[in-house]
C-alpha cells in the first residue's frame, strides 16, 4: 500500500512590500541587506487574513487536487506558529469551512516552521495504520518581526496543505527526524514578537539539524544524493538553504523553490510546504524529491517522495505556487504597519 500525497495546494497573500521600502524607513542599506539574506520582496497579510484563512485556501486546491468529497477526509492538523487563538483551535474553524466536520479529528500544532511537516509526517502514520482514509496537513503562518529588526526583511505569510491518501501523485518513501534542545529562536506566551540568536540560528541549529536530517534519511533508504531530482529545504532567507545544498554536496540547480523564498520571504510552517508545492508543479512522473523543514528550538523533519503518473492528471485542478507568487500589488510601510498591527493604538 502506497501511502503519500494525494492532493496539494498553495495559498499567498496578494500585498506585497519591498526590501528597499523597509531599508527606507531605518535608514538601512537595501543592496547590503539583500545581498546578505537574499529576499527582495515579501508577501504582506491583509487586515483580515490570518493562520485561518490562509489554511481555508490551501486546503481548498489541496482537496480541488485530490478530487475527493471532503468527508473523507478523516483528520485535519494545521501546524502553525501564529494560531488566532491562543485557547480555541485553528483546526476547528478551518475543517468546518471546507465541510470536513463532524466526524473528524483535529489539533492545531507547534514546533516553530516545521510544525506543518509534524503534520503531514502523523497523517501518513494515520492512513498507513488504516484508522483513516485520508488526511489534510497543513502548514501556515502570519510570521512576526519586531519594527526595524532584521527579521522584518524575510517575516511573511504563507501556507501549503496536503492530502495524504493512498492514491499519491507522490509515494511518502520515507521520512527521519533529529531534533535537540537549542534555543535558536523563542518567543514567550503574550510577547508580541519573538527574539532570535542572530548567527547563533545558522550553524548551531539550521545546518546542523537540516544536515543530520537529509543524511539520516538518506542512509535509512538507502539512498544517494544522485538518485534526487529535487530538493527543498526550510528557506528562512535564500543563503541558508544554498549553503546547506553546499553542506551536502548537493548542485544549487537543484534547489528550485529559491523564487519562493525571494519573492514572499519566510513563511515559517509554510516555508518548505510551499516549496515542495512550487516543485510538485513542475515535477515529472519517476523524479525524486528530498524535503527537510527546520523548526528553531529545534529540529528537522526529512522526507523522500517519488513521484508518480497521477501528478500530471490533477496539477492542472487548482492555481500553481507560481500564479500565486506573480499576483500582487506593493504597499508602502505605513500600509504594510497597519495591516500587520505594528501600531499600537
Amino acid at each position: 500500500m502506497h501511502v503519500g500525497i494525494t492532493g496539494y495546494g498553495a495559498y499567498i497573500p496578494y500585498y506585497r512590500i519591498k526590501a528597499e521600502e523597509i531599508a527606507r524607513v531605518w535608514g538601512q542599506d537595501a543592496d547590503v541587506i539583500k545581498k546578505s539574506l537574499m529576499v527582495f520582496e515579501k508577501s504582506v497579510p491583509d487586515s483580515d487574513e490570518d493562520t485561518i484563512t490562509i489554511s481555508v485556501e490551501a486546503g481548498k486546491n489541496a482537496i480541488a487536487r485530490a478530487g475527493i468529497e471532503p468527508s473523507k477526509i478523516g483528520a485535519v492538523f494545521v501546524g502553525s506558529e501564529s494560531h488566532p487563538y491562543a485557547v480555541k483551535p485553528s483546526g476547528t474553524v478551518v475543517a468546518e469551512a471546507l465541510g470536513i466536520t463532524p466526524e473528524v479529528m483535529i489539533a492545531d500544532l507547534e514546533f516553530a516552521c516545521k510544525a506543518g511537516t509534524a503534520a503531514m509526517q502523523i497523517c501518513a502514520a494515520l492512513v498507513k495504520a488504516k484508522e483513516i482514509e485520508y488526511g489534510l496537513a497543513i502548514g501556515a503562518d502570519t510570521s512576526q518581526s519586531r519594527p526595524g529588526d532584521v527579521l522584518e526583511y524575510t517575516a511573511s505569510a504563507g501556507g501549503a496543505g496536503f492530502v495524504i491518501g493512498t492514491d499519491p501523485l507522490a509515494i511518502t518513501e520515507g521520512t527521519y527526524s533529529f531534533a535537540t534542545d537549542t534555543p535558536d529562536f523563542w518567543r514567550r506566551e503574550g510577547e508580541k514578537y519573538p527574539q532570535h540568536g542572530g548567527r547563533f540560528t545558522g550553524k548551531p541549529a539550521y545546518f546542523h539539524h537540516i544536515v543530520s536530517a537529509a543524511k539520516g534519511l538518506m542512509k535509512k533508504l538507502g539512498l544517494e544524493k544522485k538518485d534526487f531530482d529535487h530538493v527543498v529545504f526550510h528557506m528562512p532567507n535564500g543563503k541558508f538553504p544554498r549553503e546547506a545544498c553546499r553542506a551536502l554536496g548537493f548542485e544549487e540547480k537543484l534547489l528550485l523553490p529559491s523564487l519562493v523564498v525571494e519573492r514572499i520571504g519566510n513563511t515559517y510552517s509554510g516555508s518548505s510546504p510551499l516549496g515542495l508545492s512550487a516543485v510538485l508543479d513542475i515535477a515529472k512522473p519517476g523524479e525524486r524529491i528530498l524535503m527537510t523543514s527546520f523548526g528553531s528550538g529545534a529540529g528537522a523533519d526529512s522526507f523522500s517522495f517519488l513521484v508518480t503518473d497521477k501528478i500530471e492528471e490533477r496539477r492542472d485542478k487548482a492555481l500553481k505556487t507560481a500564479d500565486y507568487i506573480s499576483r500582487k500589488t506593493y504597499v508602502d510601510y505605513a500600509l504594510y504597519a497597519k495591516m500587520r498591527g505594528k501600531l499600537v493604538m
